[in-house]
């Protein structure tokens, strides 16, 4: 059981990582990754969310739409149902993050702004979800799963932030500012966490 949960906290932060190895999420990646504290706080609504998307869509994945039911003689099996039911569950728990944002830290809200209601429409929240029940994860398992994938998402929104910070200090090339150093250092990023393959 610990070498399970060693595999996928390290698969999940390192080899795996859903922004840089996956490329998943990169909307919010590359909207929120020009200053650290924007970055700090889009990493702390991702991981809260992910980790609770995680946790509760397995539970329901398990205890119902894994289920076969027999209604009125026809058995019935609520699996199609999995997208949908785990849409709605992430889009709950991001209004419930825009409500306390709002709430407890008005300048954090205002900084994130439309990339707070885009971690409804994340695929890397959905993906969190969906992978875990593809690889037969359990509520204990999806949940690590969950928590490890949206460190990793951190880690690598933080590296890519402070990086494009240096980049302002920077002398670049005028064709190369912009979206464009942005691109090509998030390029070089990957590469880099390509090498972390191989480690599980």
């Amino acid at each position: 059981m610990t070498s399970n949960i060693l595999t996928i906290t390290i698969g999940a932060i390192l080899v795996n990582n859903f922004v840089l190895s996956k490329f998943l999420g990169i909307c919010p990646f590359l909207g929120v990754s020009k200053k650290i504290k924007t970055a700090l706080g889009m990493s702390g609504a991702v991981v809260f969310v992910m980790t609770l998307a995680s946790l509760v869509t397995s539970l329901i994945y398990k205890y119902i739409l894994s289920k076969t039911f027999v209604v009125a003689g026809t058995e019935i099996n609520l699996t199609f149902l999995k997208i949908l039911v785990f849409i709605v569950v992430i889009a709950a728990l991001v209004q419930l993050v825009e409500i306390i944002l709002q709430k407890f830290s008005p300048p954090l809200y205002q900084a994130l702004g439309i990339f707070l209601p885009l971690i409804t429409t994340n695929c890397a929240v959905l993906g969190a979800a969906e992978l875990s029940v593809q690889a037969g994860h359990g509520v204990i398992e999806s949940t690590i799963f969950g928590f490890c994938s949206a460190l990793g998402f951190a880690l690598a929104l933080i590296l890519f932030s402070s990086l494009r910070e240096k980049l302002d200090l920077a002398q670049v090339p005028a064709p190369l500012q912009g979206t464009a150093i942005g691109l090509i250092t998030a390029g070089i990023l990957a590469m880099v966490f390509m090498g972390f393959s191989g480690l599980v």
